[in-house]
């Protein structure tokens, strides 16, 4: 589709306001179940989570929306997707704006740099912030521990002192930590160099449509990457278990299809939508390379996705073979 064919139709403001309403609402029931379980009670607990990780969801997704209506690219505004508690973790899967295609490389790559370079620019200080209001404690049985990245680590270490997890330590998150932790898990998965994800448009605005055999072999790499998590964890965790477990305890190998369940369903998610693109992973963009100043952002851009890359985003604590707590992780949240 070229960029002087029609665009999406005119917006639904009601239908906007309603899921954005109804995604604030799922995400304070989310943060408010964290603190306190199940039944949810003290509702208004949880908007010390949801208001900061709505702010980078909406920054995020603004900043495609702006991109988009700077190059005159027909976009909507954003469609928020909620999701009730306990099912998920976070309370929403996001936000998604639908924009008519663009061949136009430059064009291409500001609108998908713009989303999660905003949403970024906005998780960093929510996460300090955080961090400064978290506590640093011996880690307990059974919970769940948030994946490290590099910026992540270095977060932790420029607000407590100390590279964390260590010691049979690491920090325990204040809510709002805990939402700026989970700006940068969705920054890094959008980020990924596949397909019409975020990191996709700016790797095919920056190489071409011959990007298409690239993808593929990254699309290939998520399934590989599940099994070598899998592979890991699971050697891990029976290495380090004790004999028998209690009730509810979950098996090295549950724990193992837990900490690669991400890269599964995204490699599922990826070959779904390869199918519904007539068998593209992205449509097909113009010859006119980039020029200097967009190619410094692709690098920018590359840069972010390193930096925020987690390899095991989220996987479930276990008992070191010795009986102490040293490396089986502490429940994500604690109440401020």
């Amino acid at each position: 589709m070229s960029d002087d064919e029609p665009g999406p139709r005119r917006p639904n403001y009601p239908l906007h306001a309603g899921l954005f309403l109804l995604t604030l609402l799922t995400t304070t029931a989310q943060g408010a179940f964290s603190l306190h379980g199940w039944p949810i009670q003290r509702l208004a607990d949880g908007l010390s989570y949801s208001l900061p990780l709505m702010a980078i969801l909406v920054c995020h997704e603004l900043g495609h929306y702006f991109a988009a209506r700077l190059h005159g690219v027909p976009a909507t505004l954003p469609y928020f997707i909620p999701i009730p508690p306990p099912i998920g973790l976070l309370g929403t899967m996001g936000a998604v704006i639908v924009q008519t295609p663009t061949q136009d490389r430059k064009k291409l790559i500001d609108i998908g740099a713009a989303g999660p370079l905003a949403g970024l620019l906005v998780a960093i200080p929510v996460l300090l912030y955080g961090l400064a209001h978290s506590e640093v404690r011996a880690l307990a049985d059974g919970g769940l521990q948030e994946g490290n990245s590099l910026l992540y680590a270095a977060m932790k270490w420029a607000v407590k002192g100390e590279w964390l997890p260590g010691g049979g330590r690491d920090v325990i998150l204040h809510p709002t930590a805990w939402a700026g932790w989970a700006g940068l898990f969705v920054t890094m998965l959008n980020l990924l160099p596949i397909g019409q994800l975020d990191g996709g448009h700016v790797a095919t605005a920056y190489f071409g449509d011959r990007y298409g055999k690239v993808a593929a072999i990254l699309h290939g790499a998520l399934l590989a990457l599940a099994v070598g998590v899998m592979a890991t964890v699971y050697v891990s965790a029976r290495a380090q278990m004790t004999g028998p477990s209690g009730p509810g305890a979950m098996s090295p190998g549950d724990i193992a299809f837990q900490a690669a369940a991400v890269w599964l369903v995204w490699f599922g998610l990826m070959f779904l939508m390869k199918r519904m693109s007539e068998g593209r992973y992205h449509p097909p963009v113009g010859l006119v390379p980039l020029p200097r100043s967009r190619v410094v952002l692709f690098w920018v851009v590359c840069v972010s996705f390193v930096l925020t890359f987690m390899p095991v985003p989220l996987r479930r604590g276990y008992r070191p073979a010795d009986g102490s707590p040293r490396s089986a992780p502490a429940s994500h949240v604690h109440a401020p």
